[in-house]
């Protein structure tokens, strides 16, 4: 029997509808590494793995007019290999997951996987940062400065056993990229920042080259235990990214598993590989504590 007084939604709320207004997915870094080092495709029908060849720079000499040349100049290459391997993901959502969940939040789903290949590939290619590299750092638990970066890249350009070429990426933790900031900034204090490079960066964050290299933020880089971090400088041209097979997805029906569904596989094939090891790449390790001021 109903009770006397005002109809309001607390009296009759088992008869509200429960709907979802909107959705969205975690937010994650899809990474950087891929867009900034150099590309290339394994073709099909030439085997397993992507194969360059390097020959050595010859030494040429002087020759005046009574000299008899006798010097040959022995050619001598050495062979770079890349094999990829296939990475993949899969999820498996029923007809009955299908059909009672909100369509916002099935419409936002359908990216996840390839959210997270992309992610690993960009993972993947951080790890040379670290396994790869030169080191040219102020090391664990210091302060990451310009100079730096600077000396990276200009032993990258000026080596003296092949000069790597331009572009040359910087890539870092944001972390890593506040001290920076504060390394500019820093004589700012009350004073009125006039237009220019202390303006631009107190306005919008460090994007600045240094020293004509490029300077990317990836927070895909790991902070570690001691809350130090590990980017890096490198040329282009010294990390390949060698893909195998395009990037795939393929739907298959499975009816025996909850009623039927479907799987959903996520594919991809590649692999990165270092030219000119220890010459092109230079580890960029340093305190990455989370900034507070």
């Amino acid at each position: 029997m109903a009770n006397s007084g005002w109809t309001t939604t607390s009296s009759l709320a088992d008869s509200l509808d429960d709907v979802r207004s909107s959705a969205r997915i975690v937010r994650e870094y899809e990474g950087v590494m891929p867009q900034l080092v150099e590309k290339q495709t394994l073709g099909e029908g030439i085997g397993l793995s992507w194969q360059e060849l390097t020959y050595a720079a010859l030494t040429a000499q002087a020759v005046t007019e009574t000299t008899e040349l006798d010097n040959p100049q022995q050619l001598s290459d050495s062979l770079m290999t890349i094999t990829p391997t296939v990475v993949g993901i899969e999820t498996f959502i029923t007809d009955r997951v299908r059909a009672r969940i909100t369509k916002k939040g099935f419409a936002k789903i359908g990216s996840l996987g390839q959210s997270a290949m992309q992610r690993k590939k960009g993972e993947d290619g951080l790890t040379l940062l670290n396994s790869g590299a030169t080191t040219c750092e102020p090391g664990a638990g210091n302060t990451l400065t310009s100079g730096y970066v600077a000396a990276a890249s200009y032993n990258i350009t000026s080596n003296t056993t092949e000069p790597g070429n331009k572009p040359i990426r910087c890539v870092l933790h944001g972390f890593q990229l506040k001290d920076l900031f504060d390394e500019l900034v820093a004589g700012v204090g009350t004073a009125i920042v006039v237009e220019g490079p202390t303006a631009r960066v107190f306005g919008s964050r460090f994007d600045l080259p240094i020293a004509g290299s490029e300077v990317y933020e990836d927070g895909n880089i790991t902070i570690d235990g001691s809350a130090d971090a590990v980017g890096g400088v490198f040329a282009q041209e010294a990390i390949v990214l060698v893909q195998g097979r395009a990037p795939r997805i393929v739907d298959v029906r499975n009816e025996k598993r909850g009623g039927g569904g479907n799987h959903v596989y996520h594919y991809d094939e590649y692999a990165y590989g270092e030219r000119n090891s220890g010459v092109w790449l230079y580890r960029m390790k340093s305190d990455a504590t989370a900034p507070t001021s």
